[in-house]
């Protein structure tokens, strides 16, 4: 029977035994709380951590830019410019409607026969209306398709700007050719008020406005007057697009690499980058476009004869008839016809353009355009 009342010597080591035993399993304890608590630690930071890449990589396609909010910044940068720029488009169409021996003769003549409002600023609602149109097509889808390859190159791990410059100009030729489709009706009016100023008083046209333009010509030509010159028109921007936005992105790349513009091409704000990179492309797209657009001012100004006066026939069947006819009357050199003002309205055109596009999306997606 064991003794109820141990000796002094056996408390003290039934103590001792329980103290370690105690001590033993508190440590235990307290290194199974710690492990047990590392285990949640790094549990929580791995799902944190993979929930942030899901985030990332979902968020590229999230954070796109609705394409029609693309259009409408598009549309509001190019009437902006259109402000600026339109005299020279006035001066184009009647340089390539009929000859002047010198830009400057023409901007002179036209000022002198009908003013400014009614001369070099003929057609600005036509202008306008083309913005949006033609204009809002014409960037917007381009922006929208650089975006979202650029966020198919982020989610592939690799720089944002790594695009073939074949699928930029492929871009280009989709948005204007689009852009130019929906466009034609207010590049019809375009031409004709902007060269309305130059005819005999007897044979004036003298629209009002751009609307009152395109319904005379559906009640006195028919509604498909409206795409009349459609298939040069559609060529010249296909080409011009994919010269213009194409080239302007190439080089605005490439003269950020040369470093010659600053940290990622910001000095002065960017915009001696986009001035000599929308330079080179206007220049470019100058070359390929003006001869469908000469053909295309042709088309779309000609006087079409009254229904039933026999005899009497347009002056042009088509786009090849009319190539055909204006290289024999006036030599090859007449499908440049307007070439300086072309050139020299679309570099500022670009620059002003590209450049509001650019501030304004910034402003209102935080994101820039292109």
């Amino acid at each position: 029977m064991p003794n109820p009342n141990p000796s002094p010597i056996n408390k003290e080591l039934l103590l001792a035994t329980m103290h370690s035993h105690s001590g033993s399993d508190s440590s235990h304890a307290s290194s199974s709380s710690s492990s047990s608590i590392f285990m949640n630690t790094t549990t929580k930071s791995s799902n944190s951590n993979s929930g942030l890449v899901r985030n990332s990589q979902s968020s590229n396609d999230k954070d796109v830019i609705s394409l029609p909010t693309r259009m409408v910044l598009s549309a509001v940068s190019g009437m902006g410019a259109a402000i600026v720029c339109h005299p020279l488009d006035v001066i184009r169409v009647q340089m390539q409607t009929s000859h002047f021996p010198s830009t400057w003769n023409a901007a002179t003549t036209i000022y002198r026969t009908a003013g400014f409002q009614n001369g070099l600023y003929a057609g600005i609602s036509a202008a306008f209306l083309r913005q949006w149109l033609y204009g809002s097509c014409r960037m917007g889808i381009y922006s929208y398709l650089l975006e979202k390859e650029q966020s198919k190159n982020l989610q592939r791990g690799v720089s944002k700007n790594d695009i073939a410059f074949a699928t930029k100009l492929g871009m280009g030729c989709i948005s204007g050719g689009i852009g130019s489709l929906a466009g034609t009706p207010s590049e019809v009016a375009l031409v004709r008020m902007s060269a309305d100023s130059k005819l005999p008083l007897a044979d004036r046209r003298n629209y009002t406005g751009v609307f009152n333009c395109l319904s005379r010509i559906a009640k006195e030509e028919g509604v498909r007057m409206w795409w009349r010159g459609a298939t040069p028109t559609v060529a010249r921007a296909t080409l011009l697009s994919s010269a213009s936005l194409g080239v302007t992105s190439q080089a605005k790349a490439e003269l950020i690499q040369s470093g010659y513009f600053g940290k990622d091409g910001q000095w002065a704000g960017g915009i001696p980058l986009l001035f000599c990179a929308t330079l080179v492309s206007s220049f470019c797209a100058n070359v390929v476009a003006n001869p469908f657009d000469v053909i295309k001012s042709r088309l779309q100004n000609m006087a079409v004869p009254p229904t039933g006066q026999n005899h009497q026939r347009p002056m042009y069947n088509g786009m090849m008839d009319c190539f055909a006819k204006s290289i024999k009357a006036e030599g090859l050199s007449v499908l440049w016809a307007g070439f300086v003002p072309a050139f020299i309205k679309l570099a500022p055109y670009s620059v002003i353009s590209l450049t509001l596009v650019d501030k304004l999306t910034k402003a209102v997606t935080g994101k820039d355009a292109f």
